[in-house]
Order: structure tokens, then sequence, then C-alpha cells
């Protein structure tokens, strides 16, 4: 069943209607998850992480002001072909052994969508002689099943990185245009991993006072501080670049920040 394009949420705008970010998950992961196989734009290395093979996705959940990711994930039925979740993990392994690296990770919007392909790649990664797979997520989704969470716990080559993007709910929706109550999705996501044993950390786009004010980022960190206090001492915090998509969506979200 596809998805009407005239319906179908873009970047933000002045004005936008808040959206419920589990339901924009499901129209995307109609255009995005054919079964086992998942839309890739392509596969590639990159010097974050001091090397890893990236998978780079279509398609998200949330509509960040902030993101830096290319156009797919706004328009994601006109970007990406699908890959297998053993199509993907030989493209992986053939730039990981051209570059002679041992890290693999699925980047650009949002990797959790398609959890039968994610779980069935995560199975491969693990049987292979990979020392490590960094799975970058929004948390939503894994805050809406913890089943999930139990799941990539069980792999021991995975960790995974959690991206916090407000410390509020009224400043969630409009960095993120999702609705306020879904606020707590990531939250429960860490709570989520954490109880199933997973290996993760938090990050949070919380050391750019242009976007998050002093108020916002403690309540960010008190909340983190709540479900386990390691997690702010092992917070990454992250500031807004100046990468072309992240200019155009702020451009359209009618945000103004100096560079």
């Amino acid at each position: 069943m596809s998805v009407p394009c005239e319906t179908y949420q873009r970047y933000l705008e002045p004005g936008f209607t808040a959206f419920d970010p589990l339901e924009l998950a499901k129209q995307t992961e109609r255009i995005v998850c054919r079964g086992d196989s998942r839309k890739y734009t392509k596969f590639y290395c990159t010097g974050v992480y001091r090397g890893i093979a990236t998978g780079y996705t279509c398609g998200c959940c949330l509509r960040c002001i902030f993101c830096w990711v290319n156009w797919s994930r706004d328009f994601p039925e006109k970007y990406g072909t699908f890959n297998s979740s053993a199509e993907a993990f030989e493209k992986l392994n053939h730039v990981a052994q051209k570059a002679q690296i041992s890290q693999l990770r699925v980047s650009g919007a949002e990797p959790t969508l398609g959890k039968a392909h994610l779980l069935a790649l995560l199975e491969k990664v693990e049987a292979s002689t990979f020392r490590l797979f960094i799975l970058e997520t929004n948390g939503v989704l894994i805050g809406a099943d913890p089943d999930y969470a139990q799941q990539i716990a069980r792999f021991k080559k995975v960790h995974t990185r959690v991206s916090l993007k407000a410390g509020t709910p009224e400043a969630f929706t409009a960095k993120t245009g999702a609705k306020p109550e879904s606020f707590n999705l990531p939250f429960q996501g860490i709570v989520n991993l954490l109880e199933a044993g997973a290996s993760f950390h938090v990050a949070a786009m919380s050391a750019d006072t242009r976007i998050m004010t002093k108020q916002e980022r403690e309540s960010l960190l008190s909340r983190l501080a709540s479900i386990y206090p390691a997690l702010v001492d092992n917070l990454e915090e992250e500031v807004v670049d100046p990468y072309h998509t992240t200019l155009e969506r702020l451009r359209h979200a009618g945000v103004k920040l100096k560079f």
C-alpha cells in the first residue's frame, strides 16, 4: 500500500501541524520497506569512529529542523534502491574490506524502520568477523516496542547510539514536528535498552545554545539522571553543523541561526 504524496509529511514549515511519529513511521515503512528489504542510497566508508563502513538509509519518523541527512529523509519515494539484509551486509562488507576497517554502521534517516530487515542484518554481522556495529537511532521505535530493545541486546557486537533532540515536550515539537506527547518515547527507548542489558550511549543536541537554552539542557540532564546517573556522565553533546541540507531545513522552518 503506497502513501499519497500530498499527505506525506515533508520538512517543517511555519504553522505546521504536529504529527504522530509512530504513524509517520508506518507510512514511511510502506515506502522504504519490502519484507526483508530496505531502501538505501549508498554504501561507503567515512572517517567518524576512526573509520567505519556505512549503509545510508532512506526515511525517518521525525522531521528535525537541524537534520543533516540528504533529501531522502523528506522524499523517500524519490531516492534509494531496495537491498535485502544479505545484500546490505555484502555491500557493507565490500566497502569495509576495501578500506581495511572492522566496524560497520547503519546511518542516515532512521535505521530502526523495518525491524525485520535490521534484525536480519544484525544476525549476519554477529556471525561475521567484524568487531563492531554501531546503530544510530532517535529511539522512538525502540521506546514504543520493548521487544525491539530485547532483540537488539541479543547481539554482542552491536552498540546503539540514541540521539535526543530536545529537553521538553514543547521544544521537542518545535524541533522535530512530532506531537508533544511523543516526547517520552526516546527516553523510554533508553529505559528499554537499559533494562534489556544492551550496549548503548546517549547523544543530544544540547551543546548549542542557539537551539537549546540552559534551562532546557538542565531539564534533559535531569531526566537522564533520573533514569541512570551514568548516562549524564557519558553524554555525547552536539552542536548544529552548517551542512547544506541543514541550512535548507532551517530556512524552510523559518529559523535563523548564525554560523
